[in-house]
């Protein structure tokens, strides 16, 4: 109890977890469109509660693995290697992750060109929900790996990696609804969104095999390609206005 007062004390303890909270709300961003994505393929009484239990499996996941930081740490160990290259646990759980990410996209954008007979007739849901909760799984895996080792190099605080861990889920809660909403209602934004997916997944593979992405880039590249989508969004809406007063 000393030592956490002590660290509440600690200005510097203060910058670190609004730093942590920050970085951690900016990780979460690439789990929140991805299980917006796979939810909005359920039937809609479903979509609120597999959302909820994603965002929730993301939270147990991230809370579990700072219990185990001193193991998590040891994955950046490199443990073979490939021409001249090492590999750590983290670097196959990144390739892996991002393979599938690059899987997953590639494979919703074909459906969104050249859907299938069945989803053409019935409009109905392509996915199930036993299924669609295991793929969020495995992303919130991947995601959690990747948030809990940038946590541990920002701070050797266990009790700010907690709470910045438990605010960053808490806005990906809170902003999971409306964001799936508004990517349902505009079907532009879901291939901007896949798009997103695809740069997200080579970004997991690069970092994978040891070459740095700065975040600061693809986040850039994101938010403009937002802005530009808003824009669209915008303009048809204005269009749309304009001939029902004509």
């Amino acid at each position: 109890m000393d030592s956490l007062v002590q660290l509440a004390a600690d200005p510097t303890a203060w910058a670190a977890l609004a730093t942590l909270v920050v970085m951690e709300v900016v990780l979460g961003i690439d789990n929140l469109i991805f299980i917006s994505i796979i939810t909005n393929k359920l039937p809609a009484e479903q979509q609120s509660r597999a959302r909820r239990i994603g965002i929730g499996l993301a939270l147990i996941l991230r809370l579990a693995l700072l219990g185990t930081v001193a193991y998590i740490v040891h994955l950046t160990q490199p443990v073979f290697e490939i021409f001249g290259k090492g590999l750590s646990w983290r670097d196959m759980i990144l390739i892996a992750g991002g393979l599938f990410l690059l899987w997953k996209a590639t494979k919703e954008i074909h459906h969104s060109l050249d859907p299938d007979p069945e989803e053409k007739a019935g409009g109905g849901a392509s996915l199930g929900f036993t299924a669609a909760i295991g793929q969020i799984l495995l992303l919130d895996l991947v995601f959690s790996i990747d948030s809990i080792i940038t946590a541990v190099g920002m701070t050797e605080h266990v009790p700010i990696m907690v709470i910045a861990v438990v605010t960053a889920v808490t806005v990906m809660l809170v902003a999971a609804d409306p964001l799936s909403r508004f990517i349902a209602a505009n079907p532009t934004v879901v291939m901007l969104a896949l798009g997103f997916l695809i740069m997200i997944g080579m970004t997991l593979i690069a970092e994978g095999f040891g070459a740095h992405v700065p975040k600061g880039y693809v986040y850039t590249a994101m938010a403009f390609s937002a802005g530009v989508e808003v824009l669209n969004i915008l303009g048809r809406r204005a269009r749309k206005g304009k001939r029902k007063a004509a």
